[in-house]
């Protein structure tokens, strides 16, 4: 048995090992793509994290369950799909814009990946890491038509959370689209503004927050769904700090450490709301659980009494 089990992370290993010569090329631009952008940073620490998870379930892993060769086939042709797709528009005059090349590429390696996973580890296995092997999807960068549209649904929702906070401090202003109009100056809400990062950042500490304490599936969703309006209201503060800044210090505050690198600040502040919400959903899933030294009790049948007499000597 434990000779099959050998055989099997040997026979994956050197799977992976395959792939990755395979893959070459395009892992080393995704690896320079992450080291030298800010929106794709986090890439880099996505194996390790994965790989940390399962070390955590290695105690629970039945690695001697049949192997599970139908599961395999489902990602093993959608990586081939994505490979021909790919061939084919090349074929046809399509050159892709380089992350759009390298999100095709690498969600094509996590395939094949997936697939050898099934066929070595078997359907039990991956079950119990369906979470770390689903992790790995962070690995994949933005298209750039994914990028455009959540930057955009973050830049006007930011400017709306803006909106909204400098009516509650006074402040006059005038509002078209994006851009605000204030006392002396006029400040827009730019899709670098958006903030993407931070909250990309904060949505997968989210997942990993819910996934290490929690149990409930609702109250993890909860709290991953929870980042999006905590990231609106950081950016909409972050725009209105800005705002008032250069209203009642000078315009020259546009360009103060505050705007160009404040955004580690504001991610700070963040956290606070975000792990005061981790805590209350752990605190109510844990008064659900019933106590140790419960005891059964039938329906309709009234718990006993402890006495209140005492015996005389």
């Amino acid at each position: 048995m434990k000779d099959t089990v050998s055989q099997r992370i040997t026979g994956l290993a050197a799977l992976g090992a395959l792939l990755i010569l395979c893959f070459g090329p395009p892992l080393c631009q995704l690896v320079k793509l992450a080291w030298h952008s800010d929106l794709f940073s986090h890439i880099l620490l996505i194996p390790f994290i994965s790989a940390y998870l399962i070390w955590l379930k290695r105690q629970g892993l039945a690695l001697e369950s049949p192997t599970a060769r139908g599961w395999a086939v489902i990602p093993l042709l959608l990586g081939a799909g994505l490979l021909a797709a790919r061939a084919w528009a090349a074929r046809a005059g399509w050159v892709p814009k380089p992350e759009d090349y390298l999100a095709l590429m690498t969600l094509s390696f996590l395939l094949f990946l997936c697939a050898g996973a099934f066929l070595f580890l078997g359907l039990q296995t991956m079950r119990r890491l369906a979470f770390p092997a689903a992790f790995l999807i962070f690995m994949v960068p933005f298209p750039v038509v994914v990028r455009q549209g959540v930057e955009s649904f973050f830049q006007h929702g930011s400017a709306t959370a803006a909106d909204l906070l400098f009516k509650v401090s006074g402040m006059p202003f005038l509002r078209q689209d994006t851009v605000f109009q204030l006392p002396g100056m006029s400040l827009e809400v730019a899709p670098q503004c958006s903030g993407i990062h931070s909250s990309l950042v904060l949505f997968i500490t989210s997942l990993l927050a819910g996934y290490l304490f929690l149990k409930s599936p609702w109250r993890r969703a909860a709290l991953a769904l929870a980042v999006i309006p905590l990231a609106l209201a950081r950016n909409g503060f972050r725009v209105v700090v800005i705002g008032q800044l250069c209203v009642r210090i000078g315009p020259h505050m546009i360009h103060s450490p505050i705007h160009h690198h404040g955004g580690p600040l504001f991610f700070a502040l963040s956290l606070i709301p975000f792990f005061l919400l981790l805590h209350l959903l752990r605190r109510s899933e844990s008064k659900r659980r019933p106590g140790p030294n419960a005891a059964a009790q039938a329906p309709g049948e009234a718990a006993p009494q402890p006495s209140l007499l005492s015996s005389k000597p």
